[in-house]
């Protein structure tokens, strides 16, 4: 298992490094100067030269690709926003927080009320129930977020005025940014979980089990449940990573103070360093969510955990030999 992680970690940072070089180049080969942006159009063509000059951005693309990356990966330095004129370290760490906690309470939701729901649905299969449920579930994946999240703030701010509209002063202000990113994630995972139980219902094991006279609440709860949820907890990991990016969009309709709002920001005003730092914390988030959940799913099923046993022993009897 050790083995395994490690390996992991070597692809995650490898991974990383081929996102910054990609993130890099997309923002040198994108059209505008970034120099007409900060100081403006009234400036002078030598004005913008020295601009560029003191940012580096004069150099070639080798040059500059090479800077940009060993102050990542040496200096752990993302360098500093063109316009605040902070580093972008600092500021990032300000609002990861508040986007990790905004993520987490979606991907909370979006498993308590979901996988219940998918449940629900497979165990009365074909029922008004059932189709009512997995109707809304296709609403749920198919309402874009920022539609929903507009239409909250037009009903529960403007017309009625139960919510705040924006900032995150108290826990009303996160009310709608969490409703509007679980929306879709729990349609999905009721619809995953749904096909995940109806799958397991037809297993030998099931059957088995209700032959020898078992109560249907241990069927389901003891056998078919934990074997079902497996395929469940393998996407929970692309759902956190959905979330945190999905938060781009709805951090920017409620003007949510974290990394989505940042970025937008840095994408707006050609803040290099901005999106390229921006990119590099979600990537690093998303990669490792799938680990966490790969070694979750490993921990949970026994077969993959003694593949990863025999696959020790194996190396370590060759060695040996």
């Amino acid at each position: 298992m050790w083995r395994y992680i490690g390996q992991r970690l070597l692809w995650i940072i490898a991974i990383i490094f081929c996102v910054a070089i990609i993130i890099f180049t997309i923002m040198y080969f994108v059209p505008g100067d970034p120099a007409a942006v900060a100081l403006g159009n009234t400036s002078t063509e030598e004005q913008r030269y020295e601009w560029r000059e003191m940012y580096g951005l004069n150099d070639s693309y080798i040059e500059q690709l090479g800077s940009f990356l060993s102050k990542v990966f040496l200096k752990m330095d993302l360098g500093t926003s063109y316009t605040f004129k902070t580093p972008v370290m600092t500021e990032l760490g300000n609002r990861i927080p508040r986007t990790v906690m905004l993520g987490c309470i979606c991907l909370f939701f979006n498993a308590m009320i979901g996988i219940p729901l998918g449940v629900l649905c497979a165990l009365h299969r074909n029922s008004p129930l059932d189709s009512g449920l997995m109707v809304g579930a296709m609403a749920g994946v198919s309402i874009p977020d920022f539609w929903l999240a507009l239409l909250m703030v037009i009903l529960f701010s403007l017309t009625l005025g139960w919510l705040p509209a924006y900032g995150i002063g108290t826990w009303k202000h996160w009310v709608m940014p969490v409703i509007a990113g679980s929306i879709g994630g729990i349609a999905i995972n009721a619809r995953q979980t749904r096909s995940a139980v109806l799958e397991t219902m037809r297993a030998d094991f099931v059957t088995t089990a209700r032959a020898k006279g078992l109560k249907e609440f241990n069927v389901v709860y003891k056998h078919m449940l934990p074997n079902a949820l497996l395929p469940v907890v393998g996407m929970l990991g692309s759902a956190f990573a959905r979330c945190i990016a999905g938060t781009v969009v709805i951090e920017t309709v409620f003007s949510f103070p974290g990394v989505g709002t940042y970025l937008l920001s840095g994408i707006s005003s050609r803040d290099y360093p901005i999106v390229r730092g921006c990119v590099l914390v979600l990537a690093i988030f998303a990669a490792f969510s799938n680990l966490l959940v790969d070694l979750i799913y490993a921990f949970m099923d026994p077969r993959i955990k003694a593949q990863y046993v025999a696959v020790s022993a194996k190396k370590g009897g060759g060695k040996s030999a």
